[in-house]
């Protein structure tokens, strides 16, 4: 099992900075976070692996703005969201799989964070 828990999400307003913290029981391969905004599908935004930190992002609209990382000698990874943007407002998860490899398929993740809100106003 890996248990995770998202946090930091937080009302903002546009142009503002966020960071988001995802901590994690267990030993995962990849921690990805997604988001979904009311009426809309749950998407990818970027993934790490745990062993070697190798990230990839997912989303055109965010390239540039978020940043995915990790503490090495904590399990913890953390989403920078940086120039924020109205249609950023989601509830963002961290999801987990112990599979070695990312994904932006939530299909591919097993375990999932209760998501954090964050919501940006124009």
């Amino acid at each position: 099992q890996v248990q995770l828990r998202e946090s930091g999400g937080d009302l903002v307003h546009a142009g503002g900075s966020l960071t988001l913290s995802c901590t994690f029981a267990g030993v995962p391969g990849v921690i990805a976070w997604f988001r979904q905004a009311p009426g809309k599908e749950r998407e990818g935004v970027s993934c790490i692996t745990k062993s070697d930190g190798d990230t990839s992002d997912y989303l055109d609209s965010v390239k540039g703005r978020f940043t995915i990382s990790k503490e090495r000698l904590r399990n913890l990874v953390y989403l920078q969201m940086n120039s924020l943007k109205p249609e950023d407002t989601a509830v963002y998860y961290c999801a987990a799989t112990r599979k070695s490899y990312c994904s932006g398929l939530s299909s591919e993740y097993d375990f999932w964070g209760q998501g954090t809100q964050v919501t940006v106003s124009s």
